[in-house]
C-alpha cells in the first residue's frame, strides 16, 4: 500500500498540471516564441526549464491538494471517510507541514524556470489558499470557486508553460489560455455532484446544491463544447498558428466526446446523478488530457 504522504497528494491528479506545463512549453516552441531580450535566466537550457516546470506543476498541485484536505477534513469525514486524514493515518499538523514544504519546493523550482513562472506560481499558491482556507474560503461561494480554479489551473498553467520558452506578450498564448480556462471553469463542477451532502452541511454553495443536480448538469454542458467552438474560431480567424488539420480534428473529437458526456449526465434521474459523478468527472479529466495533447501535437507537427 502506498504511504500516507504520497496518497495525501492524490498522485493521479498531479498528471494534468504536469502535462499542462509540459505541453505549454511545446506549444511555445512550435509557435516560435522567443524570450524577451536582456532578461537573464538561471537555467540556460530550454529543455531543462520545461522539465523543471513540469515537476514544479506537479509539486504545486500536490501542495494544494494537501492543504485542501486539511481544510476540508470535516467535509471529507462525510463524503470521503477513507482518505488519509479522516482515517487518522496522519494528523492535520503533519499534513500542514508537508503542504508548506511542497509549496516552498514548488516556488524554488519556479525560480529556476524564470521570474515570470515564479510570479505565476505565487499567484497560484495564493489562489489555492484562498480557495480552501479561512478566512476567504472561496470554495463556499457559487461560481467564484470555479473561477478560482479556472484562472490558475486553466489559464495561468498554460502561460507558465509558455514562459519556460518565451515572452508571454502574445495574443496567441492568451487565446489558447482562454480556451483551457473556459473549459475548466464549467467542467470542474462535475466534482460537486457526489459531494452534495458534506458541502451542504458545511456551507459550501455549489451548482447541484443551488439548482439541483439536473439543472446543474444543463448549466455546465455548454462548457464541454466551448473548446471546440473556440478552436474552430481560432483556426478560421488565424488566431492559432498550429496545424489547422490537427486542431480541427481535435475539435471534432471533443464535440463527439462532449455529446456523449452530456447525454450520460442528462440520462440520469436527479437522484442518480450523484452516483454518475465519477464517470462524468473521469471523462472531464480525460478530455483535458486530450485537449492538452492535441494542442501540443498541432504545434509540433
Amino acid at each position: 500500500m502506498r504511504g500516507p504522504y504520497l496518497r495525501l497528494t492524490r498522485p493521479f491528479t498531479l498528471l494534468m498540471p504536469a502535462l499542462g506545463m509540459l505541453t505549454g512549453g511545446f506549444i511555445a516552441l512550435g509557435a516560435g516564441a522567443r524570450p524577451p531580450a536582456g532578461v537573464p535566466v538561471l537555467v540556460a537550457s530550454v529543455g531543462l526549464r520545461i522539465a523543471l516546470g513540469t515537476l514544479m506543476a506537479a509539486v504545486l498541485n500536490g501542495a494544494s491538494n494537501v492543504l485542501n484536505q486539511v481544510c476540508d477534513l470535516e467535509i471529507d469525514r462525510i463524503n470521503k471517510p477513507d482518505r488519509v486524514l479522516p482515517a487518522g493515518e496522519l494528523t492535520t499538523r503533519q499534513a500542514m507541514r508537508y503542504s508548506v514544504a511542497l509549496y516552498v519546493t514548488a516556488v524554488a523550482l519556479s525560480v529556476l524556470v524564470g521570474w515570470t513562472c515564479a510570479a505565476i506560481v505565487l499567484v497560484t499558491a495564493f489562489a489555492t489558499w484562498a480557495y480552501s482556507a479561512p478566512p476567504l474560503r472561496l470554495k463556499r461561494r457559487l461560481l467564484v470557486s470555479n473561477l478560482t480554479i479556472a484562472i490558475p489551473r486553466g489559464m495561468l498553467l498554460k502561460v507558465a508553460g509558455w514562459s519556460a520558452v518565451g515572452s508571454i506578450v502574445s495574443s496567441e498564448l492568451w487565446f489558447i489560455a482562454m480556451i483551457f480556462g473556459v473549459f475548466v471553469f464549467g467542467a470542474v463542477s462535475t466534482k460537486d455532484f457526489s459531494d452534495v451532502e458534506g458541502d451542504r452541511q458545511h456551507g459550501c454553495v455549489t451548482l447541484p446544491i443551488r439548482y439541483g443536480s439536473r439543472t446543474a448538469a444543463l448549466l455546465i454542458a455548454p462548457f464541454f463544447f466551448a473548446p471546440s467552438l473556440l478552436i474552430g474560431a481560432g483556426v478560421a480567424f488565424h488566431l492559432l498558428s498550429g496545424s489547422p488539420r490537427v486542431l480541427l480534428g481535435l475539435a471534432v473529437l471533443l464535440v463527439a466526446w462532449a455529446t456523449y458526456v452530456v447525454r450520460l449526465m442528462l440520462a440520469q434521474e436527479e437522484a442518480r446523478l450523484a452516483e454518475s459523478n465519477q464517470a462524468s468527472w473521469t471523462h472531464m479529466y480525460l478530455m483535458s488530457f486530450a485537449l492538452q495533447i492535441g494542442f501540443a501535437a498541432a504545434y509540433v507537427t
